[in-house]
């Protein structure tokens, strides 16, 4: 089952679980009982931002940070002190910010209380706790492990959170591999000079000269390798999944494969692509997913739209992201677009977009046809070597099945848009567009989901739960 809040807000599945706590109506929130006695851990979710926009906050805050005087980099956690003490005055407390990257950090601890509010990244974060005491560790170093808690908040999320000193805490994204960042925070220290602190660091904190790493303690090497054992069985780790989106459609799995999946010669006749750059072109390709009624669960066109877009951003694939970080270093100099996702989902990070998709999903053209029963987003932008235009589209089977596809169509503008086109055709067309649709399905199919129980298995290119259809065509088409 899905885990219900007690005032009815529902988390995604769990697994040794505590339930996440919230209104609907309000925060929703994940409330961690301290196993050694201390304070509990408290995460808030606020607001969420557009897709894509948590990786641009998080990259302009980090940026500013850098260039701060008081800037230290340090625990793959870079850091600042923004807010110093006033013991004359009788304030103990200090302000900070930090940023955790790709990699994540390593688990440590602070002797003091923490609060602090932050950004997630465009594929949410991992807040990692274990709130046994030093104690019960000196004991058994076992009961590390035990009291270890995650709490998963969505992607482009702000939140807030709250522990006591001497918590255990690890921030990492919540996709393994991913490109984007875990959060940026601004944390408040309420009292600096709190906990256990030795007499070297007590004189550092009250020459109000301290900074994160001098108050960090990092996990001992012999815990570590218990921790490490650990995230080798997650399923034995509790978790919780608070969630500002509201109760996901049912969906169970399909026992049998999908079919009636249709090929085309290139971009369907009807798409809302043949609107765009009319004119030679230079590359057109179309992939699509087939998911059955048990999959969506009677989702409209439009819900389903709208968790594909938000999978575009929040399940990218890993392998698509290196190319992509390839491609980034390759074409900086000669001063093109850079993203850290696909191009034909790119546009989905953009700030300036003329409409916005279900209020939250920047897109260039929108169009609602069939009485509901289809549905068509119009992504793209345009670069000194070439414009890209991709039409995401789903459309309502008889059956109740839903037809997901990502057409894409290309024109250079000079002679190394061409070049570039003719290195990166083939994979584009076998590889690129294929590969993220599927990924973007399967977050689709997950968000859609309202029965925990269910063990819906990614849409892998061997999921008999599911087609993959890629086409193309080469240079010289004209419309």
């Amino acid at each position: 089952m899905s885990a219900v809040a007690g005032d009815g807000t529902h988390a995604a599945p769990v697994q040794r679980a505590v339930p996440a706590s919230g209104a609907a109506a309000t925060f929703p929130a994940a409330h961690v009982p301290s196993r050694g006695g201390g304070l509990p851990v408290e995460v808030t979710l606020i607001a969420r931002f557009a897709p894509g926009q948590g990786d641009a906050v998080i990259g302009d805050a980090l940026r500013r940070q850098r260039a701060h005087p008081a800037f230290v980099d340090a625990l793959d956690e870079p850091s600042t002190r923004i807010g110093v003490m006033d013991l004359a005055r009788g304030d103990p407390s200090s302000l900070y910010t930090f940023g955790v990257g790709a990699k994540g950090h390593p688990f440590h601890r602070h002797a003091g209380n923490r609060m602090f509010t932050a950004v997630s990244g465009s594929a949410g974060a991992h807040l990692r706790f274990s709130t046994a005491s030093q104690a019960q560790i000196d004991a058994d170093p076992g009961a590390f492990v035990d009291a270890l808690h995650v709490v998963e908040v969505p992607a482009d999320c702000l939140f807030s959170v709250r522990f006591g000193g001497g918590t255990w805490h690890q921030f990492m994204p919540a996709q393994p591999g991913s490109v984007h960042p875990a959060l940026f925070a601004v944390s408040c220290h309420p009292d600096e000079t709190a906990g256990g602190l030795d007499a070297a660091t007590q004189a550092r904190v009250l020459d109000n000269a301290a900074d994160i790493p001098a108050l960090t303690d990092v996990l001992p090497a012999a815990v570590q390798a218990l921790l490490d054992a650990a995230w080798r069985q997650p399923a034995s780790i509790a978790t919780t999944r608070p969630s500002l989106d509201p109760a996901p459609v049912s969906c169970t799995r399909a026992d049998a494969p999908v079919g009636g999946a249709r090929a085309a010669d290139a971009v369907d006749a009807d798409s809302l692509l043949q609107s765009q750059l009319p004119g030679p072109v230079a590359h057109e390709d179309q992939a699509a997913v087939r998911l059955d009624a048990a999959q969506v669960g009677g989702a409209t066109p439009a819900q389903v739209m709208d968790a594909l877009l938000a999978g575009f951003v929040a399940n990218p694939p890993v392998g698509v992201g290196r190319l992509m970080a390839l491609r980034n270093l390759l074409v900086r100099p000669a001063g093109l677009r850079t993203s850290p996702l696909g191009c034909p989902a790119s546009s989905l990070l953009s700030v300036d977009a003329p409409q916005m998709f279900a209020g939250r999903h920047p897109v260039l053209v929108e169009r609602l046809g069939d009485d509901g029963r289809r549905v068509e987003v119009i992504l793209g932008a345009d670069d000194v070597h070439l414009m890209f235009r991709t039409c995401i589209g789903v459309r309502a089977g008889p059956d109740g099945t839903r037809l997901c596809t990502m057409a894409t169509r290309v024109r250079t503008r000079n002679a190394f848009g061409r070049v570039y086109m003719a290195v990166i055709r083939g994979v584009h067309r076998r590889y690129i567009a294929p590969t993220m649709l599927r990924h973007a399905a399967d977050h689709a199919v997950r968000a859609l989901r309202q029965d925990a129980a269910v063990d819906m298995a990614p849409l892998s290119r061997d999921d008999p739960h599911r087609d993959v259809l890629w086409t193309g065509r080469a240079d010289g088409v004209s419309r």
